[in-house]
């Protein structure tokens, strides 16, 4: 189902206010409702709905921020501050 129709269907659930307080309502469940409040809208206010081809998904992924100098020598560091507790952990248990 592309992603106009489901907005498409959203908006007349939004502006005929169907309120399910606190109700559990299955995906399945949700799509009949908004198909008959799609027919309901067609009927009985001669509505028409246009429908819109998916979005295509984005080519590139999401920025991800690299790891600055300082972040790598934080890390280096926190690595050797470990080492150095190892070494210590071990000289303490062999005396």
């Amino acid at each position: 189902m592309s992603v106009a129709r489901e907005a498409a269907r959203h908006h007349l659930l939004t502006s005929h206010q169907l309120h399910l307080s606190g109700l559990i309502v299955t995906k399945d469940e949700l799509r009949a409702e908004l198909e008959r409040q799609e027919q309901r809208f067609k009927d009985e206010q001669g509505g028409e709905v246009t429908l819109y081809a998916a979005q295509p998904e984005p080519g590139k992924k999401p920025w991800r921020k690299r790891p600055s100098v300082q972040d790598k020598a934080f890390d280096r560091e926190l690595e050797r501050i470990e080492e150095e507790r190892l070494k210590k952990d071990q000289e303490a248990a062999s005396v």
